[in-house]
């Protein structure tokens, strides 16, 4: 049974049918021009494709008789398709749906039970862990009406071919001494019952894709639907809020993250209108309004992968901090931290988990646009570091996480300094975030780079894939050293003058009217 609702970091990202597994096809390809990159673990299977399989493999005959008055009675030999999808479905009148009714899920459904005598239950279901019945809030072992000093085990029909025991199993049964005779029991399916996915396949208009994750902030539950499933949008939110113990509130971006503080609008779907959250990540606690400031799961592994790269003593500059996921660790392995954000929600917060992960003294806090940090307080303290650093052995790490525009912010670095680099060996490394749709993206990335520093970083750079955001749409992250011709203007040498700026002249007036 197809797992429902995925929730890394994660993740992928969602399901997003045949199409999008074709495309991971060849997005994988497309990969090997990259040269240094990886991926997070998406979801991608697609149910679409599972059933069209399942029904290339050939339709089987219904997977139970006619249900019988007598709870209990022998199984007949008859071929029956036990890998019938629709054996756990809700009923089919809950088709359409749009206000959750839980009561509309119940139904019957015939399995297989076996009669086993009380003290020898335990064991049976230790040699047959993976025949029994696995349903979620399901009993695998319940009365037997007929005979008190026995139990039914109740199996699970996809492990039993035809509805007779393998070869194997009759081997356990003649062991324990239990009869072979698999008979037949009438069990009640309630909404609890189901999963996730079971529930949303039957109620969205049939073929349609079923939405397959969700990313988690705390206990907030965030999902980007489709047009098609916005009719449903409450019902879907109150299924997730159901079957996922600690969410307690659902919602579902109405707009794309176009603001210039990173947040975008949010619809409350389901439980509690409380976006204030509390996350865990690489062992940091970090508070935050989930309305008013941006977070996303799915970069842990990229803030981690970061910080590993700071050795203590390092100076790190944060162009775009947010609520600390950089600064923060960074910070706790004694680096030198200076981190920045525009939004003034994002500074509250980033002040906040200084506090709360007690790193509020190693952190020099700003709220400022990025492009006058870096013109302000990182050039002045670039300028007094960088004397010294041949001597301390610091590095300097600049860290530009704004993807949609970061690299428009590189020519900040054009002659930032004056004078001369003590040591190409201390010159500050960038990491610089965008997204790309090129088709070769780790080329895109270089080459805007490139033309925003105006000088060329091949053989000086890499590239590193962090996560595909859509389809043709990736997240890299390119890291080097600003090149010393790039950072330091170089002054004029002592008794040299500058050669004079020649004069523009106009229709006007001519050079020899402005000398006379």
């Amino acid at each position: 049974m197809l797992s429902f609702l995925s929730q890394r970091c994660c993740c992928n990202d969602f399901q997003l049918g045949p199409a999008w597994i074709l495309w991971r096809f060849g997005y994988s390809a497309r990969l090997l021009k990259t040269n240094h990159y990886r991926t997070a673990a998406s979801n991608t299977s697609s149910p679409a494709v599972w059933m069209l399989l399942a029904q290339r493999s050939g339709r089987i005959p219904a997977l139970f008789a006619a249900v019988q008055k007598r709870r209990i009675f022998t199984m007949p030999e008859t071929a029956q398709d036990n890998t019938n999808p629709e054996l756990y479905s809700p009923h089919p009148e809950v088709r359409g749906m749009t206000l959750l009714n839980r009561e509309a899920f119940k139904r019957t459904v015939v399995v297989p039970a076996l009669k086993v005598k009380k003290e020898i239950v335990h064991t049976l279901l230790k040699s047959l862990k993976h025949t029994v019945l696995q349903r979620p809030g399901l009993k695998r072992v319940v009365e037997d009406p007929e005979d008190e000093d026995s139990k039914l085990v109740i199996l699970d029909p996809h492990k039993i071919p035809e509805f007779s025991l393998g070869e194997s199993e009759k081997e356990v049964l003649k062991q324990l001494h239990i009869s072979p005779e698999v008979s037949k029991y009438n069990l009640e399916l309630t909404y609890e019952n189901f999963k996730s996915e079971e529930i949303l396949r039957a109620v969205l208009p049939e073929g349609q894709d079923v939405t397959s994750g969700f990313s988690r902030v705390g206990h907030i539950a965030h999902v980007n639907l489709r047009d098609h499933q916005l009719p449903y949008r409450h019902l879907i939110g109150q299924v997730i809020v159901d079957k996922n113990p600690g969410i307690t509130c659902v919602v579902n971006k109405t707009s794309i993250i176009d603001s210039t503080y990173r947040n975008f609008q949010m619809e409350v779907l389901a439980g509690e209108n409380n976006l204030v959250t509390k996350v865990k990540e690489n062992n940091f606690t970090y508070e935050l309004d989930f309305a008013k400031v941006y977070w996303n799961p799915r970069l842990s592994t990229e803030h981690g992968r970061i910080v590993e790269l700071l050795k203590p003593g390092d100076v790190l500059f944060d162009v775009f901090a947010g609520i600390g996921p950089f600064a923060i660790p960074a910070a706790r392995k004694k680096c030198v931290v200076f981190a920045n954000d525009l939004n003034p929600e994002s500074y509250h917060w980033l002040l906040h988990n200084c506090k709360l992960n007690k790193v509020d003294n190693k952190i020099k806090a700003f709220n400022m646009d990025g492009r006058d940090f870096l013109l302000g307080p990182v050039r002045e303290e670039l300028r007094k570091e960088l004397t010294l650093a041949k001597e301390q052995k610091t590095a300097f790490h600049i860290v530009m996480n704004l993807p949609a525009l970061a690299i428009e912010f590189l020519d900040v670095f054009r002659h930032l300094l004056v004078g001369e680099p003590c040591s190409t060996a201390v010159l500050p490394t960038v990491h610089c975030y965008g997204f790309s749709k090129h088709e070769n993206p780790a080329k895109d990335i270089q080459e805007r780079a490139e033309a925003a520093l105006g000088a060329s970083l091949e053989g000086r750079c890499s590239t590193y894939l962090v996560r595909n955001v859509a389809p043709n749409k990736e997240m890299l992250c390119i890291t080097f050293q600003i090149p010393a011709d790039v950072l330091y203007k170089r002054p004029c040498p002592a008794g040299e003058e500058p050669a004079p700026k020649r004069l523009r002249t106009c229709k006007a007036f001519t050079e020899e009217d402005l000398q006379s």
